[in-house]
């Protein structure tokens, strides 16, 4: 007799109500078109106005005696894949925490997965991996296609982060609420680095609905970042 599959439990954070979450945002949207094909459980943070790290936290206390997969995921993130749930758990066959694009190295005070630097320089293309699509509707505007997806990665993007409650138990795994909207991804992929938590990409076809320069918040959280890890 086949073992069960473990529950997927997503877990999102929304300025919203929830009711409209479930009709309005990219995410909400998505999920109830799709979770015939892959059902979820849902651990909705609706009117939220926590920091991310505080309220992924909340969640994992609270599910952490259960055998599931936790994902934690904006609310403006388009699913575009019927069967997402098993290019998942796939993905986490492979890996103790999945996402879908990040970085195979990172470099001294690197302060995003993607960039190298404060002014937004983009790192080489040659260390990037997955693809996702940018914009609020299929096809997606724009699809950006970093590198080759299934790569074991230093840093992952924080719009789509998933891990299984087994590896937070054994490994202690936490977000740092320091990190309130920024960083706190950047951080998260470290923390899995110091407890030996293998990462990469999977081919999971999403679109991000949100999208721009560098923010003055993001920069002013910097130092912080810095001054924890000291590189």
């Amino acid at each position: 007799m086949s073992e069960k599959p473990k529950s997927i439990r997503v877990v999102c954070a929304t300025r919203l109500p929830q009711n409209a979450f479930l009709t309005q945002s990219l995410t909400g949207f998505s999920l109830r078109a799709f979770v015939s094909a892959s059902p979820i459980e849902l651990t909705l943070f609706p009117e939220n106005q926590r920091g991310l790290a505080e309220v992924y936290n909340m969640a994992i206390e609270r599910f952490i005696n259960e055998d599931s997969i936790l994902v934690f995921v904006h609310d403006d993130v388009l699913f575009m894949d019927y069967h997402w749930g098993e290019v998942l758990r796939a993905g986490l066959n492979v890996f103790g925490m999945v996402g879908v694009v990040g970085n195979t190295r990172r470099q001294k005070n690197q302060p995003g997965w993607i960039v190298t630097d404060l002014k937004g320089t983009l790192d080489d293309y040659a260390f990037l991996s997955g693809t996702v699509g940018q914009g609020n509707a299929f096809p997606p505007e724009r699809l950006d296609v970093f590198g080759p997806v299934g790569r074991e990665c230093k840093l992952m993007d924080g719009l789509f982060l998933a891990v299984e409650t087994e590896t937070l138990r054994r490994t202690g795994l936490r977000f740092d609420p320091q990190f309130k909207f920024h960083f706190y991804d950047v951080d998260f992929c470290r923390e899995a680095e110091r407890l030996a938590v293998s990462m990469g990409t999977i081919p999971l076809a999403v679109s991000h609905g949100s999208s721009g320069p560098l923010s003055k918040a993001w920069k002013e959280t910097y130092p912080a970042y810095l001054e924890k890890w000291k590189d």
